[in-house]
């Protein structure tokens, strides 16, 4: 029996050898990033931002974005979202969003009960607003019986895989600020979009018209953390109060810009987020050899999504974990990681044919 002891000093508690294809959060942290929390771990520095390592941040992230930006580190992504949002609205604003968006499906309606936002969603095949979708709920200013649609929510990918170019991203944001909207960017995964789109990080963003930019870490390597980006602080109010309200303000905060200053000083974060992206196209072109295997979406980023026959789902997840996406319709989300090696890919994709080969066999007899 592994004691408490043994523990502290370093038992591993798993088997490192178990892969799966669940989520990019699956993965452990990046090499390169467990040595700047090393380097940024000896002597005292001063607390909750103050510090060496979050001012060299803000320098870091105006070399992506631009001079006259913002930053503000927060520990995860629902409290990035939510912060964000807070800030670009009044207490009566409500944001549109796809109907898929990480906001309105998987925060357990955070933005509505801690951020007080009411959400206004929108169905989208692929994932992705256009200017004419957003008009479904963009209506009925100084209507005091509605909640005030002021702001829109994008997501880079989307929840579906798909990557916005910044021609689309443009298009939205001139729409919106046309009718005295803002622009929120989900970026959970905007390495993997820049990595997709091959053009700097601002192109699609700052450039683009976007005002505020929840930009994600912890999917393309780090232990936690996420950034709060104000690209036009003009246009968000009060984040350095609103961070401590909703409980995003790390006392050692020195420990979340260690991590982005690592992944965005050097070309850490293109490395690790074209890898998890050329996994994703590995696996896409084998899956698509594949008879039974149905894919739903373009492969953009480091997901891939199909329809697979009844049972291979729970069958291929004794030996790999993922999660379905839509039960009802037998969708399936399969993601790669910075870490995920084409020796993974392989034998998933010899597992997929293994159950389909198996499934073909119980049906015809």
């Amino acid at each position: 029996m592994t004691t408490t002891a043994e523990t502290a000093a370093g038992i591993r508690l798993h088997d490192p050898n178990v892969r799966g294809f669940a989520s990019d959060n699956y993965s452990g942290v990046h090499p390169e990033i467990l040595a700047a929390l090393a380097a940024a771990n000896d002597g005292h520095q001063v607390s909750y931002g103050e510090d060496e390592y979050t001012a060299r941040l803000q320098e870091v992230l105006e070399g992506h974005f631009g001079p006259g930006i913002e930053s503000f580190p927060v520990f995860n992504g629902t409290g990035a979202n939510v912060l964000s949002l807070q800030s670009l609205l009044p207490r009566w604003g409500a944001v549109v969003c796809a109907s898929t968006a990480h906001i309105n499906m998987d925060e357990n309606g955070a933005p509505e009960r801690i951020g007080g936002i009411k959400l206004l969603h929108v169905p989208t095949p692929d994932g992705k607003l256009t200017p004419e979708l957003i008009d479904r709920e963009a209506w009925g200013w100084g209507d005091e019986h509605r909640a005030q649609p002021l702001a829109v929510s994008i997501t880079q990918t989307t929840e579906l895989g798909t990557c916005y170019t910044p021609e689309e991203v443009r298009a939205i944001a001139d729409h919106i600020h046309a009718k005295g909207m803002k622009l929120h960017m989900d970026g959970a995964r905007l390495a993997n979009a820049a990595a997709h789109l091959q053009v700097p990080l601002r192109a699609f963003t700052r450039d683009a018209g976007v005002d505020i930019l929840s930009f994600g870490g912890t999917k393309n390597g780090l232990l936690f953390g996420e950034v709060v980006v104000a690209l036009n602080p003009e246009s968000a109010h009060g984040l350095v109060y609103l961070r401590k309200m909703n409980m995003q303000l790390g006392s050692k905060m020195r420990f979340m810009s260690a991590q982005f200053i690592a992944l965005l000083e050097g070309d850490l974060w293109l490395r690790s987020a074209s890898h998890a992206n050329a996994m994703a196209a590995r696996l896409r072109a084998a899956v698509d050899t594949i008879d039974g295997v149905q894919p739903t979406q373009k492969t953009e980023s480091n997901g891939v999504f199909a329809i697979l026959p009844e049972g291979v789902a729970d069958r291929l997840r004794q030996s790999f974990r993922f999660y379905d996406w839509d039960e009802a319709a037998r969708e399936v989300r399969w993601m790669c990681s910075f870490d995920t090696t084409e020796e993974d890919i392989d034998a998933f994709a010899d597992a997929i044919r293994h159950e389909l080969r198996a499934y073909r066999g119980s049906t015809a007899s």
